[in-house]
Order: structure tokens, then C-alpha cells, then sequence
């Protein structure tokens, strides 16, 4: 898996690139210091399958600067890994799109369990994020995952039959590498396809085509 490591402090991409390359010595790892850095990797490398991004450091600009992400690479998840811990901008972030939240407050064993999900295709946001006086506002998984547009089923009949295959791995958490490998196909291709089914069936971001997957796809994508 080819992931892009966004922040300004050396120490910082150091960590989370050791963690990611304990889970998996064969993660291909990108560092960038700034927004611009993040863009010139991601239009040179075509096959970035997942990022992780500080919501501070040059040219970013904390929320604005992951929503110009989100509209220049919509098919590419977004994991934000940052100091803010309020409620309100981890709201915002999950609103725009990202599969997880990462707080840099977060021990070693916390990080690698998040990997562990987001890797896995699941969304991650720590319980305590969307706390509020000790009453929880909605279980993590639904939080973190913004009302999706749901278009209709029959949509499905306007997929490729490739299209329905990468929606289909999609919706077993297969990222966008595994799918490369099982379809025999390169990321590259299978960005494009997975772009042209959400344009297809009007799905905004990522995280509301996994969501269409595996709650309205999941038994009419194979039959």
C-alpha cells in the first residue's frame, strides 16, 4: 500500500512511519512538510491509496486546506492525525469525508489500532471525541460516518461490469491496492473506475461509496 505521511514535524512522519511499517514492512511510505508538498506527491504518484494528514502545517490552513484535499482527490482516503482534540473540528473533518481521526495525544498502542482500522477499511474516531459531559452523542462508527447521499438501487444497472466488481471488494474493506491485486489491475485504473462509479451513482466521497457498498450494493452488486 502506497501511503502519503502530511505533517511539518520530522518527528512526527518518523512515528507514524515506523508504526505503519510494523504492521506491514511492505507499506511504501511519502512524506510531505506542506500542502503543496502533499499535491506535488499525490499528482506524481498515482497509486497513493491513503493519507494521512495534520490539519496544521504550511499552506494547509486546518480545515479549509482538507476540504481543497477532499474536493482535488475524492477518491483517496483521508485520515486526519492532529493536536485539536474539540469536538467541533473533528466534526467538520468527518463531514467532509475522512475515514479517521487520529489524536496526537494518542499512545503508540492507540495509533497502531487505528492503522489497524483504517487499513482494514473501517472508520476510526476515539469514543472520547465525540463525548460530551460524559453522555454519548452517537457510537463511533455513525459519527464518523457523514449521511451519505442514497440513491436509488437501480443505479446499479448504469455500473460496467468493472465497476461492480470494485464495488463490490470495496464494500469487503478491500482498499484501493487489494482490489489492484485481485482484479488484476493497476491503483491508477482502479481509482478511475471507482471515480466513475461514484460519479455514476452521485456518491460525493469514499467513505459514502463504502457505505453504499455494504448497505444497499452489498447483495445486488453480485447477483
Amino acid at each position: 500500500m502506497n501511503i502519503l505521511i502530511a505533517d511539518d514535524h520530522w518527528l512526527m512522519r518518523k512515528s507514524l512511519r515506523e508504526v505503519l511499517q510494523k504492521l506491514d514492512r511492505s507499506h511504501v511510505v511519502h512524506e510531505a512538510s506542506s500542502f503543496d508538498e502533499s499535491v506535488a506527491i499525490l499528482e506524481r504518484e498515482s497509486e497513493i491509496d491513503l493519507v494521512l494528514a495534520d490539519l496544521v502545517m504550511p499552506g494547509f490552513n486546518e480545515v479549509e486546506g482538507l476540504a481543497r484535499l477532499r474536493r482535488a482527490y475524492p477518491t483517496v482516503p483521508v485520515v486526519v492525525v492532529s493536536v485539536h482534540e474539540d469536538k467541533e473540528r473533528v466534526m467538520r473533518a468527518l463531514d467532509l469525508g475522512v475515514i479517521g481521526y487520529i489524536p496526537k495525544s494518542s499512545t503508540g498502542q492507540e495509533i497502531e489500532k487505528a492503522f489497524e482500522r483504517v487499513l482494514a477499511g473501517e472508520i476510526y474516531v476515539p469514543r472520547r471525541l465525540i463525548e460530551r459531559q460524559g453522555a454519548v452523542v452517537a457510537p463511533p462508527a455513525v459519527a464518523a460516518a457523514p449521511a451519505p447521499p442514497r440513491p436509488e438501487p437501480e443505479g446499479l444497472d448504469t455500473l460496467t461490469g468493472r465497476e461492480r466488481e470494485v464495488l463490490e471488494f470495496l464494500g469487503k474493506g478491500c482498499s484501493n491496492q487489494r482490489i489492484a491485486e485481485e482484479l488484476g489491475l493497476s491503483s491508477h485504473t482502479v481509482r478511475v473506475h471507482l471515480a466513475n462509479m461514484m460519479r455514476k451513482l452521485g456518491l460525493a466521497d469514499r467513505s459514502a461509496a463504502i457505505h453504499y457498498a455494504v448497505t444497499i450494493a452489498s447483495g445486488a452488486v453480485s447477483a
